[in-house]
């Protein structure tokens, strides 16, 4: 059953979407139509999993769950670099990318102490 209560991972997915959005949008604008596709898709993924794991069956569904959204996060975090790195693509802010940086780890933290509970 789902819990309404406040969830920073949760929030924080949400509101890195939102950005993810803002940056994939700028991507259409230069007509990087490809890139700005897997950006957008990667990027609000990332919350939509973590969202979907909070309703959870059991605790494996739910590891699992935040296992895929991380895997989304590290495929983000790969096409945000691609777009640091080149000179051909616009830079993310350096913001878009310590979000992202943290949501990694505390998606890390969580899959780690659900694992040992």
């Amino acid at each position: 059953m789902r819990n309404d209560k406040e969830n920073i991972i949760v929030n924080k997915t949400f509101d890195f979407a939102l950005e993810i959005i803002d940056f994939a949008e700028n991507l259409y604008e230069s007509k990087k139509f490809p890139l700005a596709n897997q950006i957008f898709k990667s990027g609000t993924s990332i919350g939509a999993n973590v969202r979907e794991a909070q309703n959870a069956e059991s605790k494996a569904d739910f590891i699992h769950k935040l296992k895929i959204a991380a895997k989304e996060a590290d495929e983000t975090e790969y096409w945000l670099l691609l777009c640091l790195k080149s000179p051909h693509l616009k830079s993310p802010d350096e913001k878009l990318l310590s979000e992202l940086k943290e949501i990694i780890l505390i998606l890390s933290k969580i899959v780690s102490t659900s694992k040992l509970k």
